[in-house]
């Protein structure tokens, strides 16, 4: 059984401590976070500190905060036979200045608290930069998820900027178009079938092939009436997205 030791109490944090300690071949001996009363909630269930000095003895060591403090929360981790590894997709392996092995456990996925997680459907990308760090590493994540991807530190980046396009900004367009249906109060559940569609229809189609609408038939007039109803964010995010769609397809501006 492999003991973790899990540093850290934001959304994935969350879901990785739940999916542990109802695992059968992990065990989660402590979860660490500088603010303890983010963990209390954990106090029954499996040790917690805030305190570096008094983490157990783990084979891996799973590093769940924000970018920013990756590097500086390492350099307290001196383990030199055990494993540490952050969860970030725009963070190097080489990041992290443990004393220790060293490597990389990255979720593509939006991690929200009150939406529970299904870890067998996602990809799991893993890193390491030791031969003993990369088979430790591939056998764990194992046992949360069949699709392991070998994914180096610069391919990671471009995974996590990719998804910036399909998950943030997609969902701050969303955001946009409810704000647009409030000021006709259009309940925005209208076009929660639509959003579906342009989903799945990709696991047949291409995402080329899968665009449809004015900007692509250059259909002037509707675009023109479109920009009339903006506001004038709105608008620089229409016209811009306009733009890369017609040319994307060669039409003429």
């Amino acid at each position: 059984m492999v003991k973790v030791v899990l540093l850290g109490a934001g959304n994935l944090a969350y879901h990785l401590t739940h999916h542990m300690l109802n695992s059968t071949t992990i065990q989660l001996i402590q979860v660490y976070n500088r603010s303890i009363e983010k963990i209390e909630y954990l106090k029954n269930d499996v040790s917690i500190t805030n305190n570096l000095n008094q983490l157990k003895e783990a084979d891996i060591y799973i590093i769940c905060v924000s970018d920013a403090v990756i590097s500086e929360l390492s350099s307290h981790l001196n383990f030199p036979t055990k494993l540490v590894v952050h969860t970030s997709g725009a963070t190097s392996v080489n990041d992290l200045k443990s004393n220790s092995e060293k490597g990389v456990l990255y979720f593509p996925q939006s991690f929200s608290k009150d939406k529970k997680i299904d870890f067998n459907t996602l990809p799991v990308c893993i890193e390491s930069t030791s031969k003993n760090g990369f088979s430790l590493l591939k056998n764990f994540s194992k046992e949360f998820s069949k699709n392991t991807y070998l994914i180096n530190s610069d391919q990671r980046k471009t995974i996590h900027l990719a998804a910036v396009f399909v998950n943030n900004f997609v969902n701050h367009l969303f955001y946009n178009a409810e704000q647009i249906c409030n000021k006709q109060a259009i309940p925005f559940e209208i076009l929660q079938p639509l959003i579906m569609e342009t989903v799945t229809k990709l696991e047949k189609i291409s995402v080329y092939d899968a665009q449809t609408g004015p900007a692509k038939r250059n259909d002037t007039n509707t675009i023109n009436n479109h920009k009339a109803l903006l506001t004038n964010t709105q608008l620089e995010i229409y016209t811009l997205l306009t733009k890369s769609i017609q040319e994307t397809y060669g039409k003429k501006l």
